[in-house]
């Protein structure tokens, strides 16, 4: 099988682990740096060139695309989808999560556990956006944050007035949610491959840090999850169309809540904290959905002969 891999970056830990995994089983892989990639849109024979080549033949294709080139590198995938190469993740679903306001509305139409979130437009309507959400304590978040930059907790109604106004006032989008006191700075983790939660683990934020990413300083720890925990992150996973993906639960006093699903999860400290080898599970899980596809198209092929 040939696998190509969209990245930025060979040496980053989840892009060497998914390389080291698919040649420990006999896979070709080659990673492509996105934004080398450029594409001729022809309806009859639609390419994808990589620094003056055509690259043809890809089995799969492993979409590792940072959230700041989702525009870009979703166009990219799409091509390679219009090929007939199998994405690990589709261009839509990753796009569909990536918008954070479109994806909490996704879930909230299927009933899935969310911390209660406002979104307005103008200055007029902020002290009843602060009442709607239940008042403060309350977070606001950039929509286009990643990492936890751009999160704010505010802890009176005043300070959520002035730094809500403030992103007002400089055309940024925001989101304010409920501030989900009973998780005491920690989350949880789950990482779905298909329609099962392979691996979880408990994020905890450092002394003092309401914000649980270990980017932030945060750390990492195995945990056992209720099946509430594990339904919720399945349903979370399936409604925004991924086949990977790690979604981001908190502990409330109404249940799990989520609070983002992310299309391209990193590795290193989920591998960590559970000893499991994701990596090669995304390998196996290609695998499996190619060798699909190749027995419907037997099949398809043998009906189309009686």
């Amino acid at each position: 099988m040939k696998i190509a891999i969209l990245s930025r970056n060979p040496r980053l830990y989840s892009t060497r682990r998914l390389i080291e995994a698919a040649e420990e089983r006999g896979h070709e892989v080659r990673v492509l740096d996105v934004l080398r990639c450029y594409m001729n849109i022809a309806s009859n024979n639609p390419e994808v060139h990589y620094k003056g080549e055509e690259l043809e033949d890809f089995d799969a294709v492993i979409p590792r695309i940072g959230a700041s080139i989702t525009f870009y590198g979703s166009a990219v995938l799409r091509q390679f989808e219009m090929m007939g190469t199998f994405p690990l993740n589709e261009s839509v679903a990753i796009s569909r999560s990536r918008d954070k306001l479109r994806s909490l509305q996704l879930l909230s139409r299927k009933g899935i556990g969310l911390p209660v979130t406002g979104f307005a437009h103008r200055p007029d309507d902020v002290e009843d956006l602060i009442k709607m959400v239940g008042g403060a304590p309350l977070v606001i978040k950039l929509l286009e944050g990643t990492q936890g930059i751009g999160v704010v907790l505010a802890e009176t109604k005043q300070a959520a007035e002035s730094v809500i106004e403030a992103f007002m006032g400089t055309k940024t989008n925001i989101l304010v949610q409920e501030y989900i006191r009973e998780a005491n700075g920690a989350d949880i983790r789950c990482l779905v491959i298909g329609d099962k939660v392979v691996a979880a683990m408990k994020r905890q934020g450092k002394e003092g840090e309401f914000r649980s990413n270990l980017h932030r300083g945060g750390s990492a720890s195995l945990i056992r999850i209720t099946p509430e925990e594990r339904s919720t992150a399945v349903r979370a996973a399936k409604t925004m169309g991924l086949n990977v993906a790690g979604v981001d639960l908190l502990r409330s006093n109404h249940g799990a809540v989520v609070m983002e699903v992310n299309s391209s999860p990193g590795l290193e400290g989920i591998e960590t904290a559970t000893g499991k080898d994701i990596a090669s599970m995304q390998i196996q899980f290609i695998e499996k959905k190619l060798a699909e596809r190749r027995t419907k198209r037997g099949l398809t092929r043998t009906r189309g002969q009686g």
